[in-house]
């Protein structure tokens, strides 16, 4: 079978992550880090702190985005306390609230043209109705693909200064370091979160990291981790930061193949995608070719995800896989749709 369904990288990490495990030292397994002789959690945050310019006081680590997400709102967000997120978003984010009997408050994410998009004059209009603690903005947003821009952004974080701001880049897939930098450094309520799981193809070692903005020092003690990270899966997060050139030949083809999804699906009567940033590209379908399309792609030996939400319930949310499996998708579908769609 061909998982394109969960927004796993298919192409694998680059291949200096394979040697760091042929030659990893397995004393390290014995003994904790010693990072901290030198005033640092580890050696993986020390080396973010540095490609990010900021002091590594303000890095932290975790076991993927998810728990990073997690600990921010156990750490800030109290009962009865507001979390405001997008109408359009990972089933997690809707979740994530109740575990500390906190309330759920939804801003608009819209379909516009060829894309989705955050409202923000809704968005604002929202936060100055129920004054939240905390937001989250996601951007590339899962499962809609789309980002929010710059000017936006910024616009939002002027706005929002008395609330914590976190902003998801879990599925950002161009570096861009020094703006990065320059908003944890302009906005002391913001944490940007990302993880190695998606660009850098390392979902099943679980390592995420957030950049914190100055105001956000609890957060750095609370998910402190001093006894240091997994040692290996550091080796391994630095061995992949070392080969820009593998992951970008791999966005150039994502790049390549999300124009090619979007092209061809919107030839296809009834389907409509949306372009997306992403690795994934999200397409509405026809309701009532969904069981028999699924089985189809099945009996081809494709697994895609088949959208069962409140908002999204006739749609694709397609992983892009490597050129090839991307073509087999493709072509299975058109052969799908010209049997059965007129």
């Amino acid at each position: 079978m061909i998982y394109l369904d969960r927004n796993e990288n298919n192409y694998g990490p680059a291949p200096a992550c394979f040697e760091v495990l042929k030659k990893a030292d397995l004393t390290k397994l014995s003994w904790y880090t010693k990072a901290y002789s030198r005033g640092v959690k580890s050696i993986l945050s020390e080396r973010l702190a540095k490609e990010f310019d900021i002091p590594e006081s303000r890095v932290v680590l975790g076991y993927g985005a998810e728990d990073l997400l997690k600990q921010a709102v156990q750490c800030y967000l109290g009962k009865g306390e507001k979390l405001m997120i997008p109408t359009h978003s990972w089933w997690y984010y809707k979740k994530i609230a109740d575990e500390v009997d906190g309330i759920n408050v939804e801003y608009p994410l819209v379909p516009n043209g060829e894309t989705f998009e955050y409202d923000i004059d809704a968005l604002f209009e929202k936060y100055d109705k129920e004054k939240p603690k905390m937001v989250f903005i996601s951007s590339p947003n899962n499962p809609t693909g789309n980002s929010i821009s710059q000017e936006n952004l910024i616009k939002v974080l002027e706005k929002l200064q008395d609330a914590i701001i976190i902003l998801d880049e879990a599925y950002f897939y161009n570096v861009m370091n020094e703006t990065v930098r320059n908003l944890v450094n302009s906005y002391p309520n913001l944490l940007v979160i990302r993880t190695f799981s998606k660009y850098y193809a390392l979902a099943g070692m679980r390592i995420g990291f957030g950049l914190l903005g100055e105001n956000l020092a609890q957060l750095n003690k609370y998910t402190n981790r001093y006894l240091g990270y997994h040692r290996i899966s550091e080796e391994v997060a630095l061995a992949a930061l070392d080969s820009p050139d593998y992951y970008l030949d791999i966005a150039d083809k994502m790049d390549s193949d999300r124009k090619m999804f979007f092209t061809e699906l919107n030839k296809i009567p009834g389907f409509t995608a949306y372009k997306s940033n992403a690795n994934f590209i999200l397409v509405e379908i026809p309701d009532e070719i969904q069981a028999d399309l699924k089985e189809f792609l099945k009996s081809k030996g494709l697994v895609v995800k088949f959208m069962n939400e409140e908002l999204l319930n006739h749609h694709l949310r397609i992983t892009l896989g490597t050129q090839e499996e991307n073509k087999l998708l493709i072509d299975a579908i058109k052969e799908f749709a010209a049997n059965n769609l007129s």
